[in-house]
């Protein structure tokens, strides 16, 4: 992140798509798409994706994806998902050749989702993401309803079990990897965080006199606590002292201090030069804003992580698919292993439904039941 300049979605420490607010020539066209600040479609045909009289091509869509923008903000959902909704939504209007908006209709949803999976051959998950897309499209925007969803094919996610990694393996790439990577990684798998929690961590989630990290607005703006390790507590410390000393030479050097999420920065002015609000695991050089030209900390980015990870695991020579998010699994297929409950591992990961945390029966041994034997080793 050398001088790298990031728009307002930098404070949310994701990127989401930038959508342009300034359209010169939309005037005529809102005032007679949009009524109440919801796009009121017109039934079509079906099929009328591939049939699209003349003068129905080529609309402005400008305005949808501004009220998707609001529609998704409004709910609180993560930048993550206005990502991906404004993917489908792109795509959605590049199927029907960017038909007027008011004219867009259920049909033409049902037949780019079937589009997606019969002629696109799009995994299943891709495709119910898409179709959760739409339904929050007409339902938030256009403000109309689904209704049946008959004639749309749906894919059925099939049962995923995990890649898990050994202890032994887990110490091995964590061995091939240098600061601060190898202390993130370690953390990851110690407390089973996802690598955006663990890269969003500042410095008041950490309480080390009660041994205790809380994650606030987790994955469903959910927090959680998990113990910290024993086995990283000195490491930890060390950094928090890095932390401090690198705040103290920001302050001195004048900077504008950190992102914030939402509207804390601006309900809380001093907030982002304020120690607790530091990053866990600031990045190496500031960042500027162009919009109010100033000088920002943002936290180590995933990619750098990423690249680090991709790296050690080639040193290693473990013949596994292994990304950061294998040690989160193997975080739970490890307590498992050491006969400690599900609904503990349940909150401990942050699950909703423990069918999910369910899942990592699959990759330990049973210890209830006879271990299955192949008919060789008889």
């Amino acid at each position: 992140m050398n001088g790298t300049s990031y728009g307002k979605s930098a404070a949310y420490g994701r990127t989401e798509p930038e959508i342009s607010s300034s359209h010169t020539k939309k005037v005529a066209f809102n005032q007679a798409v949009f009524s109440g600040r919801k796009i009121i479609p017109q039934t079509s045909k079906p099929g009328s994706d591939t049939n699209i009289a003349p003068g129905q091509s080529g609309a402005d869509w400008t305005e949808v994806f501004n009220e998707l923008k609001t529609a998704v903000k409004v709910r609180h959902y993560s930048p993550k998902t206005l990502k991906a909704y404004s993917g489908w939504v792109r795509k959605l209007r590049t199927y029907t050749k960017s038909k007027d908006p008011r004219l867009v209709s259920i049909d033409d949803a049902k037949a780019f989702l079937t589009w997606l999976a019969v002629d696109q051959d799009v995994s299943a998950s891709s495709q119910n993401q898409a179709f959760n897309a739409l339904l929050f499209l007409f339902r938030n925007v256009f403000g109309k309803e689904f209704g049946k969803v008959d004639g749309i094919v749906r894919a059925k996610r099939k049962p995923y079990i995990p890649v898990v990694l050994s202890r032994e393996e887990v110490d091995q790439v964590i061995g091939f990897m240098r600061y601060p990577h190898n202390l993130i990684i370690s953390l990851m798998y110690g407390c089973g965080l996802r690598i955006s929690e663990c890269l969003s961590l500042r410095v008041h989630n950490f309480n080390f006199d009660m041994r205790i990290l809380t994650i606030h607005d987790g994955k469903g703006q959910k927090d959680r606590t998990v113990p910290i390790p024993e086995a990283l507590m000195d490491e930890l410390r060390a950094q928090l002292e890095r932390v401090i000393d690198l705040h103290e030479r920001d302050c001195e050097e004048g900077y504008d201090g950190v992102f914030l999420y939402g509207l804390l920065e601006k309900k809380y002015k001093n907030a982002s030069r304020e120690l607790i609000w530091q990053w866990f695991f600031p990045a190496k050089e500031l960042t500027f804003v162009p919009e109010n030209k100033e000088r920002k900390r943002y936290h180590i980015h995933e990619t750098s992580l990423q690249k680090a990870l991709r790296k050690a695991v080639k040193k290693a020579k473990i013949p596994k698919r292994i990304t950061s998010h294998t040690f989160r699994h193997s975080f739970a297929s490890h307590l498992l292993q050491a006969n400690y409950d599900i609904r503990t591992i349940q909150e401990l990961l942050g699950h909703s439904d423990v069918r999910t945390t369910m899942i990592y029966t699959h990759t330990i041994k049973s210890q209830t039941t006879k271990e299955a034997k192949s008919p060789l080793d008889f």
